[in-house]
Order: structure tokens, then C-alpha cells, then sequence
């Protein structure tokens, strides 16, 4: 069924940015959540020189920065251009693309960096395309389970070493094609998608707010549908948190970000590690490519996590106040009290903060909500 949208989307970017109660808010996209560490520098000066100093993660491997003045996000624009963080400012909102973490180093059928490149390029690289929702997600799984879990748009997973199926709004469409055309065929499931969206008003922001989406989507390709489609994991199968041994013999340290916001220390220390770092959709920062797990002791001291049972690899927030006007709670710091005193409501469940009934940032699954009132929190509260 259609959800009749009665605005323009507003998703923010680099340059279309969000004013906040502290001030602008810019996210920038990072395609697959690839960073080198080169660039990684550079969000980090930047956040220190024109925001409050600290970089948020997303649920989408994409950064953001909080705090900017007005007319801030000129020089950030400028900044992440010489980076090569802002390819096509026309493109920037629309570069949502989530890649299996540790694809080509650890597990997966193939690894799928080859995608994200090349569809990174092709999209930047058709003005029409500009012209897709900031919340539009295309996601790359490399047969491991973990993004295309994610209920993307449009999305690729790999069913073997030569066989690939393109997903539409977070299922099967039944369109097979060998890794080689993977990337064509994503590009014209996503013209298809904004042609279907124009034909039906052009307000939809994701793939499953159209009628019969999916379905006339796959038609627009030539597709039918199958009478046995592969069924998507409804929850992430892996989310690698610890010491994981790549393929290679190397070491990779995969660690969650506590409330998804890396400060200035923890970017210094991250980019000091590995040439790459890649960011997780569940708001975390793997460094690869190292000899050993001799550097964990160091990320741990310096606040990340990397044990498993963590409950911090459980626990999620909205930004709250004082960034967030319409929150009723400062839901990071109620949170984080609550992590530290061992006093989580339902401990072993996912859950995520809420300053309101927005629910902004809610992570996709199982997932029990804390939404602040007036008067305390109200746990596990109806959507």
C-alpha cells in the first residue's frame, strides 16, 4: 500500500544540511562504509574545526557531523572533495550503499567491493539518477546473509562463485545474471525504480511505499516472478564483533562503537592502524589488514567494544537532547547510565532509546522500544 507523503524528502547530506537544536547536522555518504585512513583524517578534522568534535556512525555505514554553524557545510563540501568523499555533489544524498563487512577478507561466496565501485560510478555517473530519495538503499551481499537483511530497494547477493539475484524491496525478484552483470542489472533496477515511482506521483521514498512496487518494477526489467524464490534472512546472520582471522592469515578488529559516536581520540587512533577501515551498519568500525590482535587491547582501552556479549552490541539511541528538540530525554546519556549500572529493562534484548514517538534511527528486526515521556520511559511501547 502506498504511503501518501506529504512533503519533499529531506534526507541530509554534505550540502543539503539539517538544522538541529546544537546546530547543522551533515552526513556524508561512504559507499560499502570503505574509508582509507587518509580520509578518515579528514571527516575527523573536520568534525574538531567545524562541528562539536565527534563523528556519528549510522545504520547505513554513512557518517555523520553534528554541530556545524551555518554556512559551515561550504567548507566542508570543500573538504571532502579533495578527499574523494564527494564525487558528484548533484549524487550525494543518493550514494546509500551497504556492502558485506570484511567482503573479499573474511567469508562471503566473492567478494563484492567490485560492486559498490562500480555501481557508485555508474550512479554518479547519470544525471537522472540525482534525482533518487536520500532514502534509498542498494545493498551488496556477498552470500553471508548480513546486509541483504537490510530490506534494500534495490540489492545483489551472491547465490554462488557465477550466480548473483537481484533483490527488490527486500525479497527475491527472481532475476539471476553472473557477477560480471550484477552492477548493469542493479543500475536498471534503479532507473525502473524512479520510473514506477514518477509513474505513481513521484513522493515515495523507498521501493515498498509504491503500489505493487517490486512487482512493477520487475516488470519494467522484463522479469516474472518465480515460483520459488530464495528467502532473505529477516535478521542479519553475522555481525562480526571481536578478533576475526581474514582469509589471508591476517587479523582483522571488528568493534562496536558505543551510541554509534567515535571521538576525536578514537579516529586518531582507528587511522593510525590500517591504510582502510570499513564501517558496519550496526554502527561499528572494523580495522583490517593487521598482523596480529595485538592492537585490540588499545581499541578497548580507548572505549570501543569488542566483546560479543556486550551489551552495548544491544543497545541503540536517537540523538535525544540536546540536539534534538522534539525529545522529551537526554536518551544517550539515560542509556549509557543504564549500561554502566547493569540496570538495562529486558537486559538481553535489542533496544533501542527514543527521546520521542518518532523513534528516529530505530534500527530494522526485533527490537524493543524505550520511548521517553514526561514522565519516564515507556518500555517495549507499541509502534
Amino acid at each position: 500500500m502506498t504511503v501518501p507523503r506529504s512533503r519533499a524528502d529531506a534526507c541530509p547530506g554534505a550540502l543539503q544540511t539539517h538544522a538541529a537544536a546544537d546546530g547543522r547536522l551533515a552526513r556524508v555518504r561512504v559507499p560499502g562504509g570503505l574509508l582509507t585512513a587518509a580520509q578518515l583524517r579528514v571527516l575527523g578534522a573536520a568534525a574538531l574545526d567545524l562541528g562539536d568534535g565527534a563523528l556519528e556512525l549510522t545504520s547505513r555505514g554513512n557518517v555523520q557531523l553534528r554541530g556545524l554553524r551555518d554556512g559551515g557545510e561550504a567548507g566542508l563540501g570543500e573538504r571532502l572533495a579533495d578527499a574523494g568523499l564527494l564525487p558528484s555533489a548533484s549524487h550525494e544524498t543518493a550514494r546509500n550503499l551497504l556492502a558485506s563487512v570484511l567482503t573479499g577478507r573474511s567469508g562471503g561466496v566473492l567478494d563484492v567491493r567490485p560492486w559498490v565501485r562500480g555501481f557508485d560510478a555508474a550512479l554518479c555517473g547519470e544525471p537522472a539518477l540525482a534525482a533518487l530519495p536520500g532514502r534509498f538503499l542498494a545493498t551488496f551481499d556477498d552470500g553471508r546473509g548480513d546486509v541483504s537483511a537490510l530490506g534494500a530497494d534495490v540489492g545483489l547477493v551472491a547465490l554462488g562463485a557465477g550466480t548473483v539475484a537481484l533483490t527488490l524491496g527486500g525479497r527475491d525478484s527472481g532475476l539471476r545474471c553472473a557477477p560480471a552483470e550484477a552492477v548493469e542489472l542493479a543500475t536498471a533496477a534503479t532507473r525502473a525504480f524512479l520510473d514506477e515511482r514518477a509513474a505513481q506521483g513521484g513522493s515515495a521514498w523507498r521501493l515498498a511505499e509504491l503500489v505493487d512496487g517490486p512487482a512493477l518494477v520487475l516488470a519494467r526489467l522484463g522479469g516474472a516472478p518465480v515460483p520459488d524464490p530464495v528467502e532473505l534472512p529477516a535478521e542479519p546472520r553475522v555481525r562480526p564483533v571481536g578478533v576475526v582471522r581474514q582469509d589471508d592469515g591476517r587479523t582483522a578488529l571488528a568493534a562496536i562503537v558505543p551510541l554509534g559516536r567515535l571521538t576525536a581520540a578514537q579516529v586518531d587512533l582507528l587511522a593510525g592502524l590500517a591504510a582502510e577501515v570499513q564501517l558496519s551498519p550496526w554502527r561499528g568500525v572494523v580495522v583490517p589488514d593487521l598482523p596480529d590482535g595485538s592492537a585490540a587491547a588499545a581499541l578497548v582501552d580507548s572505549g570501543l567494544v569488542l566483546d560479543a556479549a556486550s551489551p552495548w552490541t544491544r543497545v541503540t539511541a536517537c540523538a535525544g537532547l540536546p540536539g534534538c528538540a522534539k525529545s522529551l530525554a537526554d536518551v544517550r546519556a539515560d542509556a549509557t547510565a543504564a549500561v554502566a549500572a547493569g540496570t538495562l529493562p529486558l537486559a538481553g534484548a535489542r533496544q533501542h532509546w527514543a527521546g520521542c514517538e518518532r523513534r528516529c534511527g530505530r534500527p530494522s528486526g526485533e527490537v524493543v522500544d524505550m520511548v521517553a515521556t514526561r514522565t519516564g520511559y515507556l518500555v517495549g511501547a507499541p509502534r
